[in-house]
């Protein structure tokens, strides 16, 4: 991981020459760029979507499913929270994938000579990476969408692809962009992640084809294991490993979230009762990163409610901070999947108690905490005596460990049924949701497409299960 970098356009400019045609040049506007900014750029608006937060009705993947979670709440404002919402997802097709795809370009139109193939070769692997990264999320969330006409700038109504055709087809990318990737060549000079360590970027890859992985085990379970087969060797093995972008201390640098929180002054968001009841039974001590405590208490409110601000704990001063990193994937999530690969007995992976363990610590290690023996210790925690079958003992405690990761925090949530949470009180369906609804404009811009999609997947509804949520 390494210190967030000043963004900024390179502009390359067209120089002097006798030619007439060059008067014609508009010097005041890019007309290229290098691979690496266009990357770092995506790699930038992904970094905001992850720590975006949202109090209205209108947001992104990333915004809302952190109050679907049930982690936090909005308390002025419950358009969100009582799902009432309109989703976008142009800033992932505009902001991420359109960048990387032009940083594709100039990759692949850079001329290859002996001195530059390994690095060239690396450098689109790692794009892959972030590409297939950004994609899963996309489908994690409303299923099927565009794809394989969704990046050309002529086509304004491209067609819908099916969701688990796209999954696939995004594994097996992932696959051969790792298998590709040589740990001991060159590759970006410099890029907001990894500083082009190639070898972290490889174990991200795995960590990232592990986590796909598993979240189609029930769907595809064939399919899952080869996956799993392939990620276990590469996978993070600490918290060194995590995939990550820090920030820095002066604008436009900062973290999304901090430009929520503290440049906005905002007073709608405080956790909500359900994670912070569930926390308070443990005593557990992350609560104090987590949350401000209210004359010495942790107070959830209501999720949906709207109530006084003051009353509630608040989140902690670490997400009012402006170079807070950013969490892709983390070391504490790799070892939850292999407790859950254990479980189902995936591969040869061993002892389920062991991994829930480390993932706990590994939450414990990341945010400074002191304490996890005796928390590990309790009989509500102890893996052997906690309450439950291994969905709920991982569940529950895999919901804690993704505090400020909303989008996976849901999606986990709708994968394992844990924790059971309910829709608030006058919410707008009367469960949580388990996809997000299509844009609106897509049924004003592209109707047709909409609706041959919507009648696919069963419905354009909250409440339609994508093909990987079987239970």
């Amino acid at each position: 991981m390494k210190k967030y970098i000043l963004i900024s356009i390179i502009f390359i400019f067209v120089g002097c020459s006798g030619n007439l045609e060059d008067l014609n040049v508009d010097e005041k506007n890019a007309t290229s760029a290098p691979a690496e900014t266009f990357f770092n750029y995506a790699l930038k608006n992904m970094s905001n979507l992850e720590s975006d937060l949202t109090y209205g009705a209108n947001g992104s993947p990333y915004t809302l499913s952190r109050l679907w979670s049930q982690q936090i709440s909005s308390v002025t404002y419950n358009e969100g929270t009582t799902y009432y919402s309109n989703f976008n997802w142009t800033n992932v097709y505009l902001e991420v994938l359109i960048n990387l795809q032009e940083s594709r370009k100039v990759i692949e139109s850079t001329v290859q000579t002996p001195m530059n193939a390994v690095a060239l070769k690396n450098k689109l692997s790692i794009l892959e990476i972030l590409r297939v990264y950004s994609y899963s999320k996309l489908v994690e969330s409303f299923g099927n969408i565009p794809y394989s006409e969704a990046l050309d700038v002529n086509n304004i109504s491209p067609t819908y692809d099916d969701a688990e055709t796209i999954y696939l087809d995004l594994l097996s990318d992932l696959n051969t962009a790792l298998d590709n990737i040589d740990e001991s060549g060159a590759s970006w000079n410099d890029d907001l992640m990894y500083d082009g360590n190639t070898e972290l970027w490889k174990k991200f890859g795995r960590s990232l084809q592990l986590l796909m992985a598993m979240r189609i085990v029930d769907s595809n379970p064939q399919v899952a294991e080869t996956n799993i087969i392939a990620a276990l060797p590469g996978v993070f093995t600490s918290n060194a490993d995590n995939a990550t972008v820090e920030h820095l201390d002066a604008q436009p640098n900062t973290t999304a979230l901090y430009l929520d929180l503290a440049v906005g002054n905002r007073k709608d968001f405080v956790g909500a009762k359900p994670f912070i009841d569930y926390m308070n039974s443990l005593e557990d001590p992350r609560r104090s990163v987590f949350f401000k405590s209210v004359n010495g208490d942790y107070i959830g409110a209501e999720s949906g409610m709207v109530v006084n601000y003051d009353s509630y704990s608040e989140m902690g001063t670490l997400f009012y901070q402006p170079n807070t990193a950013v969490i892709f994937i983390d070391y504490s999530t790799v070892e939850f999947l292999l407790a859950e690969a254990a479980e189902r007995n995936i591969a040869g992976v061993a002892d389920a108690e062991l991994h829930y363990n480390n993932a706990i610590k590994a939450s414990f290690e990341y945010y400074g905490v002191s304490g996890v023996d005796d928390y590990l210790a309790q009989p509500e925690v102890a893996y052997s005596t906690a309450p439950g079958n291994w969905k709920e003992k991982i569940g529950m405690q895999k919901w804690v460990a993704l505090y400020n990761q909303g989008l996976e925090a849901w999606t986990e949530y709708r994968r394992l049924d844990y924790p059971k949470l309910s829709a608030p009180a006058g919410a707008y369906v009367d469960t949580v949701p388990v996809r997000l609804i299509y844009p609106i404009s897509e049924q004003t811009l592209n109707r047709s497409n909409y609706e041959a999609a919507a009648a696919d997947i069963g419905g354009d509804l909250l409440t339609t299960k994508l093909f990987w949520d079987k239970y």
